[in-house]
């Protein structure tokens, strides 16, 4: 009777498994007595299991959007005999799509975003008003680092405004408006005078002329001619700015309606090329993306680096899958989702990929 039980018992516990030998990998670290080697140990995250995987996951599509070229491609029937030439098709890449919030232009991952804009890496960026602003007053004031349990109300008394664990003095903005309030003036001038049709891409693009600092990402997309795209340019510093300029020199319009154009225009327009994006947070910059890429049947890469949860329903918790459901990814897309701080992930990522590429032909 008992040895009935025993082995009903076992036969429940130690259920036969089926062989994952040769068809997933093998969960093993990296192994420091080889020594310190960076790009090894950024390699055996894929190996290491739970967030390490994913980020392994994201170098890894990062580095097939990077890697795609036309000629991997069978041509389409129709397609044009430019298209149909071997040399133009290794040439036509995929084109990048780089979104981000504006806390990491904030922290120092403004400066990987430059990286990225000055060596033309990426070919599309969208973020926040405060990813435009941030960035142009970094370049008239510093910002400070803090502690994320620092009093609001001693902050507010010493005219100190916190970000997370990132102090900027009140003085910033005031250097800020002093700064791009004549700029405005010559923006109105131009509008009268010369009948310029502002957008927010226009204006990003100008403001990024004027400030004219290699420390800029700003300067850096202007100066390689990559659209800025922000469908909520008033919401932040920028719109205070607007707001203050509306009364002192009232009637610049800035026309949002041609620049969703543009924007889903950089898609549409992208083929035959593939679309890539890596999105860094959530929001406005997510969405905007990712809606874009649905005006042409979804993008055939993506990598999302956030903190989100899906739980509330938000698009910006929203795993890749559910973009794939709106038409913003394809089905056959390569994604993946890094459940990250992005001041971690998102250099580790870009020194694994872009950064490594652009050290190989050094």
């Amino acid at each position: 009777m008992e040895e009935n039980i025993l082995s009903s018992v076992r036969s429940v516990v130690f259920k036969q498994s089926d062989s994952l030998e040769g068809t997933c990998t093998k969960i093993e670290g990296y192994d420091f007595n080889a020594g310190v080697d960076y790009s090894k140990l950024l390699k055996s995250m894929v190996s290491t299991g739970f967030q390490a995987s994913n980020l392994g996951d994201a170098i890894h599509v990062v580095n097939q959007m990077l890697d795609w070229r036309l000629s991997y491609e069978t041509p389409a029937e129709d397609c044009s005999e430019e298209e149909r030439d071997e040399e133009y098709r290794k040439s036509v890449k995929c084109k990048v799509f780089l979104g981000f919030t504006s806390n990491l232009i904030s922290s120092g991952v403004r400066d990987t975003v430059r990286y990225l804009t000055e060596h033309r890496m990426v070919d599309v960026v969208v973020t926040t008003a405060g990813g435009i602003e941030e960035d142009l007053i970094k370049c008239l004031a510093a910002t400070y680092k803090g502690d994320f349990y620092l009093s609001g109300a001693h902050l507010r008394s010493k005219g100190l405004n916190r970000i997370g664990n990132l102090l900027v003095p009140n003085e910033n903005y005031c250097k800020f408006e002093d700064w791009i309030i004549p700029i405005f003036d010559q923006m109105l001038k131009e509008q009268n005078s010369e009948n310029v049709l502002w957008t927010p891409s226009k204006v990003i693009a100008r403001l990024g002329k004027e400030i004219n600092d290699e420390s800029s990402y700003l300067y850096w997309a202007y100066k390689n001619n990559i659209p800025v795209f922000c469908p909520g340019l008033t919401d932040g510093s920028l719109g205070d700015m607007l707001y203050f300029h509306s009364f002192r020199n009232p009637g610049l319009i800035i026309d949002i309606v041609q620049d969703i154009r543009a924007v889903n225009g950089e898609a549409i327009n992208a083929n035959p090329r593939k679309t890539g994006m890596i999105i860094l947070g959530g929001g406005m910059p997510k969405h905007h993306i990712c809606n874009a890429n649905m005006m042409r049947n979804g993008a055939d890469y993506a990598v999302f680096i956030n903190t989100a949860q899906e739980f509330d329903g938000s698009d910006s918790g929203a795993r890749p899958d559910e973009a794939v459901s709106w038409g913003k990814i394809r089905g056959s897309a390569q994604t993946v989702k890094v459940h990250c701080d992005a001041t971690i992930a998102f250099p580790l990522l870009v020194a694994e990929t872009f950064a490594a590429r652009m050290n190989k032909h050094l």
